[in-house]
């Protein structure tokens, strides 16, 4: 028999103390090296420093396909900056997902993807953490690996809605919706071989993929009209079609912040995602290289 619940860890140097309580829950893969390994009561599975937590949430699947737990709960190493919950309330809200569904986690605001041809990251100070990084770039599209690896369909959505930090629960047969050769074909694409990088573009990509992966009903809007009559769905997010979206040239990340907290700049106000009139205000702009990738907190 299977497990209920599980807990998978993407870690690289990050304080595990708010794990403790529930280690032998946890799955946890490190890749910050002997000098950042876990300590006990923690056993994991060391891996490279590659790929962002993407590389290793589609590692877990793939190298557990047969034998997932009823719920996995996908976390990185810290989740306070995104989360506002405590972890047995994580569970008990995990434990609640329905077959087809993906339960996601407020304090933020899902937000939406619509950078089609790349995202314009020199347009978005408030990402500087990440654009100044040592990036390996991919030689395709976010709209060309979509279509490939992730819906299998060649239209072009107005937009996708994702859960920043990458942090959701899922049930097994929702995942396997997807066979396991499907997972492995968008490991290998996405985060080996050319793109087996500590900070791989494809990453950020991934990132914005998984709720559209798991659960397109929810997460993918097709058309404009394809919208949601309600403000918000069943988890307290932005319901389809009305995700966040960070507004070009700001330097605060807004979408960080609770809702009804007072910040200098307002948030936008929330309206309809409608199909811009161009897809392609994406810029090539050289990035900033770090030396010390130990330096990145990259998992």
């Amino acid at each position: 028999m299977g497990l209920e619940f599980e807990i998978v860890v993407s870690h690289y140097n990050e304080d595990l103390s708010w794990l403790k309580q529930h280690s032998a829950e946890c799955c946890l893969y490190s890749k910050g090296g002997e000098k950042n390994k876990p300590e006990l009561p923690f056993t994991f599975t060391p891996l490279p420093n590659i790929g962002r937590e993407g590389h290793t949430f589609l590692y877990h699947i793939v190298n557990h396909y047969e034998n997932l737990a009823k719920v996995t709960l996908f976390v990185q190493g810290r989740i306070d900056d995104h989360v506002d919950m405590t972890l047995a309330e994580m569970k008990a809200k995990a434990l609640t997902t329905e077959p087809g569904q993906v339960t996601t986690y407020p304090f933020r605001e899902l937000e939406l993807f619509e950078h089609w041809e790349g995202i314009p990251w020199d347009k978005y100070p408030c990402w500087k953490r990440w654009s100044s990084m040592a990036t390996q770039n991919m030689h395709a599209t976010p709209l060309e690996l979509f279509q490939k690896y992730i819906s299998e369909d060649d239209r072009t959505p107005v937009a996708v809605g994702f859960a920043p930090g990458a942090i959701f629960a899922v049930r097994k047969e929702t995942i396997h919706r997807h066979s396991k050769e499907y997972y492995e074909r968008l490991l290998q694409r996405m985060f080996l071989g050319e793109m087996a990088h500590v900070n791989p573009e494809t990453g950020h990509y991934m990132e914005r993929f998984w709720l559209a992966m798991l659960n397109p009903t929810e997460y993918v809007q097709w058309h404009d009209s394809d919208l949601s009559k309600t403000e918000r769905n069943k988890d307290g997010q932005l319901a389809k079609g009305r995700w966040y979206r960070t507004p070009m040239g700001s330097g605060v990340d807004l979408g960080a912040m609770r809702r009804g907290e007072e910040v200098d700049s307002p948030m936008s106000p929330i309206s309809p995602v409608t199909r811009s009139s161009s897809t392609s205000d994406s810029s090539e702009t050289e990035l900033s290289m770090i030396t010390d990738e130990e330096s990145v907190d990259q998992k």
